[in-house]
């Protein structure tokens, strides 16, 4: 939980995660050009930073290693709620975490929160993200 691994450009594909910034991002598009005669090819990636949901890019050599999260996709029972965080409490293990509504919830979850139901999170680098809501 909460490490990162080395991946090289040429294996990444839209829709992995990659760091950019520091910041754990999916991956939007990839596009490879090839400069001519001399030289290697270069990708373009542009990426969706999953906490703070900025665009960010870069361009480098495909032969070169990027760094690649290490994402834990979990479970957990909604505890309690205050009108900035969530209180959720992971399924296996039995931790709790107070989540951040405005930056810990993603936008499409965040009307249908409500105490006693399940919802799937993903916890990268020390932090934490309610993605999802679990069946009933």
């Amino acid at each position: 939980m909460g490490d990162k691994t080395k991946v090289q450009v040429s294996k990444l594909k839209p829709g992995r995660y990659i760091l950019l910034d520091g910041e754990p991002c999916r991956i939007a598009n990839i596009t490879v050009s090839s400069p001519g005669k001399h030289g290697s090819a270069k990708a373009r990636i542009e990426a969706v930073g999953i906490f703070d949901g900025k665009v960010r890019s870069i361009v480098k050599p495909t032969s070169a290693e990027v760094d690649v999260p290490i994402i834990d996709k979990r479970t957990a029972q909604i505890i309690a709620m205050t009108p900035d965080t969530v209180q959720i409490m992971d399924m296996e293990t039995y931790a709790l975490y107070d989540v951040p509504i405005e930056t810990g919830v993603a936008d499409e979850v965040k009307d249908h929160l409500k105490e006693g139901i399940n919802v799937e999170y993903w916890e990268t680098l020390g932090r934490i993200k309610i993605m999802k809501l679990k069946g009933e």
